[in-house]
């Protein structure tokens, strides 16, 4: 590379934390939670026991949810910019004090929502036939009628506020702790000819690196860090995963999955139809990884290889050349995608710069208040990054169509399931694009190689870790859990996924340290809704190939649309059976049919 990747501007939202309008967002902020408190106090719970004419019911509520929504915006802001703030320097200790700070000033909001939410199951009868009646809470029906269900796995009002206080020095601060353990650790690493010191995200992307002698070395010398660091990471998991199975246990959930697929907005016949597909195509993406393993000269695949690219192995991308790229490509598309992702490089809503301190991985906020949205990743040089940064991007054009569409922050409470569409379709949109031009072998194999890599991983290491943090969860249910124990689970898990694609005694044990998604109380299997959207986003995909350019504006009515509809009422917009096991084998499919020309090569 010889362009420096960006970092991002978040001055327009405040321009540092002395701004004075941050000051005043927090004051105001308080000052409306506890007067939304006594609306709620004054003019809604009495309802409970009382029953109310309809309209009026309609327009006490609809009074209470602006009221809500013009908080969340508040919040949402704050919270965005320091989260921003914190996941790109977590050596900011007055970031990370203020953003704790504000943790604790939305208890009470989150314990007026236990309250509401709560006030909502109590009145379940009432609610139909009011929000029948025009004004913003028919106009968030689905949210409110959502909430009144979910009300049904809920403890005591006390005990749930005593639990959203308590998670403050619990699960999340076992989150806090292991985000800054993994993000401000650095190694010593010998590359091109040069000792440098590198943050673990770097190490970690050395898995891709051309040079063998390189993966090894970096894959080892991982290995023996978090060998190093397993104690505290774990002492994490078992705090995040403990406090999820009682407070699961307490809230009636059916077990630790229970609850996931309810925030995913789908039922555990969709899970297990997609499963099942899955299981079906394993033996295909075990052919790809054996087929792998000849190409690099191996008998069987070794973890460090698992990411080796092939064919034009020497090819890199400067930062502006990857944005030239998914500019040219995601035009083809829709000119609309790519005017916005081209905001998005000329505000610099993207911080891509590897650098010691900033968190790993990649992920996409919006900044509701602003209607715009950042972008963090860790760019490198590598088409996988080239492919993970129009995926961010893809994100952003989520968040962007929710904007147009005047859509409030309660209307876009969008479940992990639908928030992988976007993304996915972007990335689909830039390999169908790259794979026309290729030119010669060694070209296409590198693209296929990149693609398959990225399904494989999607798919079937996702598989393993559904497997490994099932398996967690039961066992947690009866002890803690030693840091060998837990890397014995994530092998098994891992054996059971990849089979005899894999050379069995050179897997990633500690793959359970530095990924974040573990270690989220509020978010059990964070990691199979990226398969769904992967599969789900290849049917679309296919539509979008017989319909052209007629479909997408349906597109974007679906991304502004996803938080208020069930993942299966979505689907069926486009003739889609999420229920149906075949419907997840025509996307594997794809994958299957890329793989056969892999092979050819």
């Amino acid at each position: 590379m010889t362009s420096i990747p960006p970092r991002w501007d978040l001055t327009n939202i405040y321009k540092d934390l002395s701004d004075p309008n941050l000051q005043a967002d927090l004051d105001k902020f308080k000052v409306d939670i506890a007067e939304l408190s006594d609306y709620f106090n004054r003019e809604l719970l009495p309802l409970a026991s009382a029953q109310v004419p309809p309209a009026d019911l309609a327009e006490r509520l609809s009074h209470f949810v602006d009221r809500q929504n013009a908080i969340y915006l508040v919040a949402s802001t704050i919270g965005s910019y320091l989260y921003g703030l914190v996941t790109t320097n977590s050596f900011d200790k007055a970031a990370e004090q203020l953003m704790s700070k504000v943790q604790i000033d939305q208890l009470p909001l989150e314990n007026l929502n236990v309250r509401v939410r709560k006030w909502l199951g109590s009145i379940s009868k009432q609610l139909p036939a009011a929000l029948e009646f025009e004004g913003s809470a028919k106009e968030h029906k689905f949210f409110l009628l959502e909430q009144a269900t979910r009300s049904r796995y809920m403890m005591s009002e006390p005990e749930e506020i005593l639990a959203n206080e308590l998670t403050l020095s619990g699960g999340d601060a076992w989150g806090n702790l292991q985000g800054t353990l993994t993000s401000q650790k650095t190694v010593e690493f010998k590359l091109d000819g040069q000792l440098q010191t590198l943050p673990m995200p770097a190490l970690i992307n050395l898995r891709s690196h051309p040079d063998p002698d390189v993966r090894e070395r970096a894959y080892k010398l991982e290995m023996a860090t978090w060998e190093d660091m397993k104690e505290p990471l774990a002492a994490c998991l078992n705090g995040v995963k403990g406090e999820a199975n009682t407070l699961n246990k307490k809230r009636g959930r059916k077990d630790s999955l229970h609850s996931s697929l309810e925030f995913a907005r789908i039922d555990r016949e969709t899970l297990n139809a997609m499963l099942a597909a899955i299981q079906d195509a394993l033996p295909m993406f075990r052919r790809y990884f054996q087929t792998k393993a000849r190409f690099l000269g191996h008998e069987k695949l070794p973890w460090w290889s698992l990411f080796a690219p092939l064919g034009k192995t020497d090819t890199t991308f400067t930062f502006d050349e990857a944005r030239d790229q998914i500019l040219a490509n995601l035009a083809d598309f829709s000119p609309e995608l790519a005017n916005f992702a081209q905001t998005a490089f000329e505000k610099h809503w993207i911080d891509a710069e590897q650098r010691p301190g900033k968190r790993g991985g990649a992920y996409c906020m919006g900044i509701d208040a602003h209607k715009e949205s950042r972008v963090l990743c860790n760019f490198d040089g590598s088409l996988d990054q080239v492919m993970t940064l129009a995926h961010e991007l893809g994100h952003g054009f989520h968040n962007y169509c929710a904007f147009q569409a005047n859509k409030t922050p309660m209307q876009s409470f969008t479940p992990m399931t639908l928030a992988e569409t976007a993304s996915i379709m972007n990335e689909t949109i830039m390999f169908h694009a790259l794979l026309k031009g290729v030119s010669n072998r060694e070209e296409e194999l590198s693209l296929l190689e990149t693609k398959i890599s990225g399904d494989a991983q999607v798919v079937v290491d996702i598989l393993s870790r559904f497997y490994f943090e099932r398996e967690v969860f039961a066992r947690r249910d009866k002890s803690t859990l030693s840091a060998d124990e837990i890397s014995e689970i994530m092998l098994q898990a891992q054996r059971d996924s990849y089979g005899d694609g894999l050379d069995p005694e050179v897997l990633n044990k500690y793959a359970w340290t530095w990924k974040p998604h573990y270690y989220s109380p509020g978010l059990s299997f964070y990691n199979y809704p990226y398969t769904f959207g992967l599969l789900f986003g290849t049917g679309l995909y296919a539509i979008y190939q017989q319909r052209g350019s007629a479909f997408v504006n349906d597109y974007k009515q679906l991304l502004a649309s996803t938080g208020e509809a069930p993942a299966a009422d979505l689907a069926a917009r486009f003739g889609i059976d999420l229920r149906s096991k075949d419907f997840w084998a025509s996307s594997l499919n794809e994958t299957s049919l890329l793989v056969d020309r892999y092979q050819k090569l």
